[in-house]
């Protein structure tokens, strides 16, 4: 692996929370499954284009991207040892022969300049040390006529279906995990259009889009998943056993309100973004 700049992050999707995302990605997917369409929709995929998903994880959306660049290739980056080795495996299970993996951080990665058409990320660019430099990085990894699409979140307020459903749990999550530090670094539209024009990109357009998350099978599924996240799992290690069974029951029970015949469905929103890179002349 290549120089890391960011090290926390590194050391925390190596951890713990790394290997639980690469052994349930089943889990994590279908949270973020329904919101794939409007990010591939903006990312406007070629059939001969080469994509960089950057934090890609498991691989789930840099699979779909090959799919897509049939008559391209698709390279997917993480932090994640664990999430890549799952990654790669679901690749040549499924046959595609033009994605490809790398371990790094993108904000430092040697990437080629003006190598992709498409940087796609589905909530991979949040985590960065210093986004202004990452995403500097991104836009010269891009031709001129690129496109940078990403997805992100949106913070929803306590009248949400999510915070409803784990409104017991809320009291106890106190601070992120390791792997969750700066999840929420980039959810203020203005934010946004300030970093990503900082980094020399242009026509920044940040859009709503709502979609029902699916958290599992069932309540109790569902409720199993929130209680194994990294999240909950850090805030809840020094809880003692009684009180965290008492909150278990009491999410179990707000779950069973989104309970439909294809599993619990919870409504969310996230932002999706798009961006180009800003035309400068060959000094610039």
């Amino acid at each position: 692996m290549h120089s890391i700049a960011n090290r926390q992050q590194a050391e925390a999707w190596n951890d713990w929370e790394g290997v639980h995302w690469a052994e349930h990605p089943e889990w994590y997917n279908a949270m973020l499954d329904a919101f794939n369409a409007p990010l591939f929709a903006a990312a406007g995929i070629g059939t001969a284009d080469r994509v960089l998903d950057v934090g890609c994880g498991t691989g789930r959306t840099t699979r779909m991207a090959a799919r897509q660049a049939y008559d391209g290739n698709v390279v997917g980056i993480d932090l994640s040892a664990p999430m890549l080795d799952r990654a790669r495996r679901d690749a040549v299970s499924e046959g595609l022969g033009n994605v490809s993996f790398e371990q790094g951080d993108a904000q430092v990665h040697p990437f080629p300049r003006s190598g992709f058409d498409v940087v796609l990320s589905r909530g991979g660019v949040m985590f960065f040390a210093d986004p202004v430099a990452a995403f500097t990085q991104l836009r010269n990894a891009l031709v001129p006529t690129g496109r940078l699409a990403f997805l992100g979140p949106r913070p929803e307020g306590p009248e949400s279906a999510y915070a409803r459903a784990t409104a017991a749990l809320s009291p106890y999550l106190r601070e992120p995990s390791p792997a969750a530090r700066g999840m929420m670094s980039l959810v203020d539209p203005a934010r946004i259009r300030h970093v990503l024009a900082a980094a020399g990109f242009a026509d920044v357009d940040v859009t709503l889009a709502e979609a029902p998350m699916t958290l599992g099978a069932d309540a109790r599924d569902a409720a199993g998943f929130l209680f194994a996240m990294g999240p909950t799992r850090h805030n809840l290690r020094d809880v003692d056993p009684g009180t965290v069974a008492r909150v278990h029951a009491e999410v179990r029970e707000a779950l069973a309100e989104f309970e439909t015949s294809d599993g619990v469905r919870v409504p969310g929103s996230v932002w999706i973004v798009t961006a180009s890179p800003e035309r400068r002349s060959s000094a610039g």
